[in-house]
């Protein structure tokens, strides 16, 4: 549409001058064509169109008000500026709401109406012969554009109705099964936990309980029934760790935390989104529960930079030092106001507050730095002792 604008600008103005060559309105003509050709190059770069489904904004319809009254002053002084009312009608169609786009596109095609009418009673190099094409030929093209556009935008408001539809379906779904899983999960922990954990201390009991009854008439009995009882503990302690080792990520169960970061910002990149991993200092040994937060936080940043920031880059940079670790998730996204909202998702979501209680449990802090439109930076940091 650009380049059609651009294009029919060019060959008005030239038709201007061919036509119109030495005329005292010369140059101001040829002054208000460059105008018109800057404000619309400017307006399209600094004020462009909103993305589809949503209202325009006051600096687009400023544009557009100011692009359209600049050409109807220029139609009446070089009525070959004509046929740049094309890209103005199919700008405005696109951008704006059907009540709104429809009177535009009526007004532009009145305007385009009378100056050809004008040209055809033998102004502006006109020959004075009245060619009913003049009025049907552009009557026509705008009702034709007019009816296939607001079409178009019909179509694309079911089209994104069914979609959010589709990703809300989506969403429950996603939670519903997240939900069974839990259940499954916590059945399967406490069959495990009964059927180990819990006859283990069962016996244990039964045992010292025997032992003392025993320990002035039968001491040896008694003694074994402590061994006994001593073998069964270290067994469920065995069990216990087992416990906590398949609670942890499965991307740490064979991997350190800077590969498993790694790993998830491979996963991670992709449908627009690319995801750099970057390591400062050497990492050393590490609870489970800082790594397992710190991947989990990781997850969850990078799951808002996905769903919410409209990013193209991120990063993760992990820093190890002597007497803490931390983690840096950055974006080039949308960025959000931190006075007014706790996360990109408009302040309803689960996901900063869930990070920043991973890391108060770990014993560290979260924070989130961030600023509309220069994107977000979430820093955990964890003590760790010497």
């Amino acid at each position: 549409m650009d380049s059609a604008f651009l294009l029919l600008l060019g060959s008005s103005l030239g038709r201007f001058l061919s036509r119109d060559q030495g005329e005292p309105r010369t140059p101001w003509v040829v002054a208000l064509f460059t105008a018109f050709g800057v404000l619309y190059v400017l307006g399209r770069l600094l004020a462009p169109a909103p993305r589809p489904g949503t209202r325009p904004a006051a600096r687009h319809l400023a544009w557009l008000g100011a692009v359209s009254t600049v050409w109807a002053g220029l139609l009446v002084l070089a009525p070959s500026a004509t046929w740049c009312a094309m890209p103005l009608l199919f700008t405005g169609l696109q951008t704006l709401p059907a009540r709104t786009a429809v009177p535009l596109a009526a007004g532009l095609t009145v305007l385009v109406v009378a100056s050809e009418l004008r040209v055809a009673r033998g102004g502006h190099g006109g020959h004075g012969a009245f060619n009913p094409n003049v009025v049907v030929a552009p009557l026509a093209i705008a009702a034709v554009a007019t009816a296939v556009l607001v079409h178009l935008q019909r179509q694309a408001a079911r089209q994104r109705a069914l979609i959010d539809d589709l990703v809300r379906t989506r969403r429950e779904l996603a939670a519903t099964e997240r939900r069974a899983g839990v259940l499954a999960e916590r059945q399967r922990l406490s069959t495990e936990i009964h059927d180990t954990l819990a006859q283990g201390l069962s016996s244990q009991g039964m045992l010292l309980q025997a032992a003392d009854r025993m320990w002035s008439t039968e001491p040896d009995t008694a003694r074994r029934h402590v061994r006994e009882a001593a073998g069964i503990a270290s067994r469920s302690l065995t069990e216990a760790r087992r416990f906590v080792h398949d609670l942890a990520p499965a991307d740490l169960a064979e991997r350190t935390l800077a590969q498993a970061l790694h790993t998830l910002a491979e996963r991670a990149s992709g449908e627009g989104l690319t995801v750099d991993f970057r390591l400062d200092g050497t990492p050393g040994p590490l609870p489970e529960r800082v790594a397992a937060a710190l991947l989990r936080i990781a997850q969850g940043a990078l799951a808002n930079v996905r769903e919410h920031a409209w990013a193209t880059r991120a990063a993760l940079t992990l820093t190890c030092l002597e007497d803490q670790i931390s983690l840096d998730i950055a974006d080039n996204g949308r960025g959000f106001d931190t006075d007014r909202r706790a996360g990109p998702d408009g302040g309803r979501g689960h996901g900063l507050p869930a990070m920043r209680v991973r890391a108060r449990q770990s014993g560290g802090t979260l924070t989130v730095e961030s600023t509309p439109g220069e994107g977000t930076v979430v820093s955990a940091s964890v003590p760790l002792a010497p």
